[in-house]
């Protein structure tokens, strides 16, 4: 069995009528890197907090490494998958950065040796060290988004969702992204995002995962994802820059990156 099982899932909200998601089924095995985009309203979001139990199944069900959602609290599911929320003002509450990040950790009841550890690993992944005394709230927006990350870091699960992790960085901030992400790979740990960076997108995931009015419409390699014009526009999605630059000169080649444009002019 794959670590991560949807099966014919489908939900709505007891306000709504209609489902935000239909009957959406997906496998993920261990250690993969998965990006999921799509317009606004896609179920993106809906659909990754189903996969930590942040939001129950209405039909169908979600099993991470043999866990069926349905059957245990989002206590319980956060020591398989953390998720960290789009907006880091929904998720920090602590007057300094090491206890905001510990919090998890804690609550798992780790060993003050262990979580000491698994904190310190965080703060050196996000680049966070230096600040470990420093309130949250005097940290700018970029780097909040960090501390939110590192917080889920540190509770060792063995998925990690980031919600528009890309919001705010810069050149830096994108810089720790792709090696926290590369860090927790070579860990053996499953990496889910949902952006609506592409450029993002193609230096860090390999699969891709299309979502569009609660379905998924297309799953595979991120290369022939993003040179199959008719599911991005289904999507209303675009190509990384260089991709649709290679398109409009006429380069018969699905190019990805800068490097590939290069070799290929």
């Amino acid at each position: 069995m794959s670590f991560i099982t949807v099966k014919n899932l489908s939900f709505k909200y007891p306000s709504g009528t209609e489902n935000v998601l239909n009957d959406i089924s997906l496998k993920v095995e261990k250690g993969e890197k998965l990006a999921i985009i799509g317009q606004n309203g896609a179920g993106k979001t809906t659909f990754v907090k189903m996969l930590n139990g942040l939001l129950k199944a209405e039909k169908g069900e979600v099993i991470v490494d043999g866990w069926n959602t349905k059957d245990f609290s989002v206590a319980k599911m956060s020591k398989k998958v953390g998720y960290v929320f789009q907006n880091p003002m929904d998720q920090i509450f602590h007057n300094n950065v090491f206890d905001e990040i510990a919090f998890g950790a804690k609550k798992l009841k780790y060993s003050k040796e262990k979580l000491d550890s698994l904190v310190e690993k965080a703060m050196k992944l996000t680049k966070l060290s230096e600040f470990k005394k420093e309130n949250p709230y005097n940290l700018p927006y970029s780097m909040r988004k960090f501390v939110t990350i590192a917080s889920i870091i540190a509770m060792d699960c063995d998925v990690v969702i980031m919600d528009e992790p890309t919001a705010g960085q810069d050149y830096f901030g994108m810089q720790v992204l792709h090696n926290l992400i590369e860090g927790l790979n070579k860990e053996g740990k499953t990496v889910i995002t949902i952006t609506h960076d592409m450029e993002f997108v193609v230096n860090n995931f390999d699969r891709i995962v299309v979502m569009t009015n609660g379905k998924i419409i297309a799953d595979g390699d991120k290369r022939d994802i993003f040179w199959d014009l008719e599911i991005l526009k289904k999507a209303m999605l675009k190509q990384p820059n260089i991709s649709d630059l290679a398109r409009e000169i006429n380069l018969n080649k699905n190019i990805l990156s800068i490097e590939e444009f290069v070799e290929s002019y």
